[in-house]
């Protein structure tokens, strides 16, 4: 078996949601019963994919048959949920952060099957940052949305950053460098309180054709993944040609999620070890 770590940054905000919600938001993104961190259903990073092949023979070699056909067969490819990595998060320095945690560093090793870095530990009122970092405000505070922390320069952030933006961008990408202007990590515990106050909450109409108001209930709310979001999915594949092929699926931009029509879910996907 061949496993790969297929990484998701979103290009606009990322609506892959779980139908009617029960709270103040009526259609809310999917979470993880048991931690309440936010994820892209497996089902639907194979879909995006399977969509954007479109030679039959390789569709129904790495993606199994289509339901309606007389003779069903298994795809030669298999796809975990894309769990969150990097939450974007408003900086009051900096613009805005890419936040990460131990738990969800700790993840990503696992997944990776491989030491990637040692993961720090963080003090609840701490923030860790890279030696480049542009977050800190010259009493060396970071203000994350509501958190007021403590700027702390830590060697591990800046591996992670270099290691993190060669998967994602390569040496020559104009982006690589902003990784370890942005990237910090803070506990778990405050990302928690980030995860249920920093994500994108919409408010959508609908509205009468001659007279221009809102329809009779018509009016709701939609929660979704804000830009420069970054997720990580597993692929796992008996043959090394079918993740040569998943790759050349990734060079273009893919769309995940719903709202497509009104430029939701548009995504750069890369295949590590495969470009």
């Amino acid at each position: 078996m061949n496993t790969k770590l297929l990484f998701i940054q979103a290009l606009s905000p990322i609506h892959a949601g779980t139908g009617q919600g029960v709270g103040v938001i009526d259609n809310p993104i999917a979470r993880e019963k048991s931690t309440n961190i936010p994820f892209i259903p497996a089902t639907t990073v194979k879909g995006v994919l399977r969509d954007a092949c479109d030679d039959e023979n390789d569709r129904k070699n790495i993606f199994g048959s289509a339901r309606d056909a007389i003779e069903l067969s298994m795809g030669a490819a298999t796809f975990t949920d894309a769990r969150l990595l990097l939450l974007p998060v408003r900086s009051l320095k900096g613009v805005f952060a890419w936040v990460t945690s131990p738990l969800l560093l700790k993840r990503l090793i696992r997944d990776a099957g491989e030491k990637i870095g040692d993961v720090p530990s963080v003090g609840a009122d701490d923030c860790l940052v890279s030696s480049a970092s542009e977050l800190k405000l010259d009493n060396n505070k970071v203000v994350l949305e509501d958190l007021d922390l403590n700027g702390a320069p830590n060697a591990d952030v800046d591996k992670w950053a270099d290691w993190l933006a060669d998967s994602l961008y390569g040496k020559e990408s104009v982006w690589h460098d902003e990784m370890k202007k942005h990237l910090c990590i803070i506990s778990d515990d405050n990302l928690a309180f980030l995860l249920e106050t920093a994500t994108e909450i919409t408010t959508r109409i609908a509205l009468e054709k001659d007279t221009k108001t809102v329809k009779d209930g018509a009016l709701w709310y939609e929660e979704a993944l804000p830009v420069e979001t970054v997720l990580v999915s597993m692929v796992i594949a008996k043959k090394e040609n079918v993740l040569t092929k998943l790759t050349e699926l990734t060079k273009n931009t893919l769309q995940f999620g719903g709202n497509a029509t009104v430029g939701r879910g548009l995504c750069q996907a890369t295949l590590l070890g495969g470009k």
